[in-house]
């Protein structure tokens, strides 16, 4: 170990009695929504065997201002040191803490049609952490099958299921006309995480549960409004001339 890397360290011990070092009390959705940003750039830089970043280095890469990247930090206890900028390993491992990456929490997924397929062979969930361990379905076709490394199991087996092993968030990736009575069967079982593909939202007001709704219409017309904006431009320019 290099002089660099013990003095991030035994600034860590010393943090270790900070409640915000780690915390989120107080920490805007947009810093929250930034993290997994942070995590993969530094993943990426370690790969490349990078030692040490500045705030400015990492604002070039991603597009985000050097002096929001530090106030992004500072919400969590800063991670810097003046001079040296940012130890790469120390910094991902304190945003892999901070994202619960090293909990390694466990899923399942509900529906087994193209998406949830899909997300059933993606590596991205051994990246970050996550145990995907089965996948649920109606179809009797599919009920049995091989997703990747999931066995396809049926519907009617999903409270058995989360009674014998626990899971901690689920997938939902079945039609969007199911997927409140599958929210509340969940959430009834103890599952405090649920991963919304459905395209709908629903209340869960009486259970302690977290939901990130994913509209991937939403992202590609909101991809669409840009481009709008851009022919809109061109066509008023190409008026002028």
């Amino acid at each position: 170990m290099n002089d660099f890397d013990q003095t991030y360290l035994d600034t860590a011990e010393r943090r270790e009695d900070d409640p915000t070092a780690t915390g989120r009390l107080g920490v805007s959705p947009a810093v929250i929504k930034r993290l997994p940003r942070y995590y993969r750039y530094l993943r990426e830089l370690i790969r490349r065997d990078k030692l040490r970043i500045s705030s400015s280095e990492l604002s070039q890469m991603m597009n985000v201002t050097a002096s929001q990247i530090r106030q992004d930090f500072n919400c969590f206890g800063g991670f810097g040191q003046q001079g040296y900028g940012y130890n790469v390993k120390y910094l991902y491992l304190k945003i892999s803490e901070i994202l619960g990456v090293s909990r390694h929490f466990t899923a399942i997924i509900i529906g087994a049609g193209n998406l949830g397929r899909a997300l059933g062979k993606n590596p991205m969930f051994a990246k970050r952490g996550v145990i995907p361990t089965a996948m649920f379905d109606v179809d009797p076709a599919t009920i049995g099958r091989q997703v990747g490394d999931l066995t396809v199991l049926p519907m009617d087996s999903l409270e058995a299921y989360l009674a014998e092993n626990h899971t901690d968030l689920a997938v939902l990736t079945l039609p969007k006309e199911c997927a409140a009575e599958v929210a509340r069967r969940l959430a009834a079982a103890g599952v405090r995480g649920l991963w919304n593909f459905t395209g709908s939202e629903f209340a869960l007001d009486e259970f302690d549960v977290r939901v990130e709704n994913v509209h991937l219409g939403d992202s590609l017309m909101t991809l669409c409004y840009e481009l709008n904006l851009m022919k809109t431009e061109e066509e008023r320019k190409a008026g002028k001339s």
